[in-house]
């Protein structure tokens, strides 16, 4: 059968970018021992998702995406044959972004995206949010696969899940860097099930402030002929400990799957669904920090 092996690098960051990058690039060749197709970062993983609130700290913290810090995992996916999803606070103006790229297992980068849910009503008003999401076919030993990517609170909308379906997404990189618990992981579990795509989260462990480990893979198949209920559709839950963890995805029953179930885009009716694209926000859900 053909399968996609993740590797969730649940590692926690160093005191210094340098740092950062080496303890990446070990865990990278750790992930290709354990057989991993793509090796996934944690949420912001050249600074340890730290936001400064001296703007000009902020901008020196940054990193250009084409610079020395990212580079470096380009060139080690080639090295490799094996896609890396490297997460950084990205140099942008006016300010800076929270960006993860997807380097192919030739190295090429497929995938740029930068989180478009910002958490304005925190720290993460001091970022640039992104402005759309993106998939990429992404080859591997075992054939293309569509893969896109969202980061941390973009699971909370379920219209970022829905967007990356409608753009054939298969598999979801989700890079994360807060508490996983019982709610947040049913978003997750919920995106999966209702897109019929596999969604792969990895999290900081417990040592990082405000984040607990709990990487986790949810492979989206929840019924299947054999069994007389729904299946769980959690492949992987991590526990609290630092660590690099492997979700291992069917493909070919996700896609036997999509052919054949009744969710993602099967029986939509998009011309009844208007107000979803409305800008008008009432009451109870007003919010003096929300930025279009």
């Amino acid at each position: 059968m053909k399968t996609l092996r993740i590797a969730l690098l649940q590692l926690l960051p160093g005191e210094t970018l340098e740092e950062n990058l080496q303890t990446g690039l070990a865990a990278c060749r750790k992930a290709k021992e354990g057989g991993a197709d793509i090796a996934l970062f944690p949420e912001m993983w050249n600074c340890g998702y730290s936001i400064p609130e001296d703007i000009g700290t902020l901008r020196a913290q940054a990193v250009p995406a084409d610079g020395e810090f990212v580079k470096p995992f380009g060139a080690l996916a080639a090295e490799l044959d094996m896609a890396i999803a490297i997460t950084f606070l990205e140099r942008y103006e006016p300010l800076p972004r929270n960006t993860v790229i997807l380097f192919d297992r030739h190295g090429k980068k497929v995938l740029t995206y930068a989180k478009v849910h910002t958490c304005d009503f925190g720290e993460e008003c001091r970022l640039t949010p992104g402005d759309d999401f993106y998939v990429a076919e992404l080859d591997t030993a075992g054939g293309p696969v569509k893969v896109g990517a969202m980061i941390c609170y973009d699971r909370e909308f379920p219209e970022s899940g829905r967007i990356l379906m409608l753009k054939g997404a298969e598999i979801v990189l989700v890079p994360n860097a807060c508490p996983m618990e019982i709610n947040r992981l049913s978003q997750l579990r919920g995106r999966a099930y209702e897109d019929m795509m596999g969604i792969a989260t990895c999290n900081y462990p417990c040592g990082q402030p405000d984040c607990n480990g709990h990487s986790s893979a949810f492979d989206g198949v929840a019924y299947l002929p054999e069994l007389s209920g729904s299946r769980d559709t959690c492949i992987l839950e991590a526990n609290g400990n630092e660590g690099i963890y492997f979700a291992q995805f069917d493909l070919d029953m996700l896609r036997k799957y999509r052919r054949e179930e009744v969710h993602g885009n099967a029986y939509r009716h998009p011309g009844k669904y208007h107000i979803l694209t409305e800008e008008r926000i009432s009451e109870p859900f007003i919010r003096a920090d929300y930025r279009k």
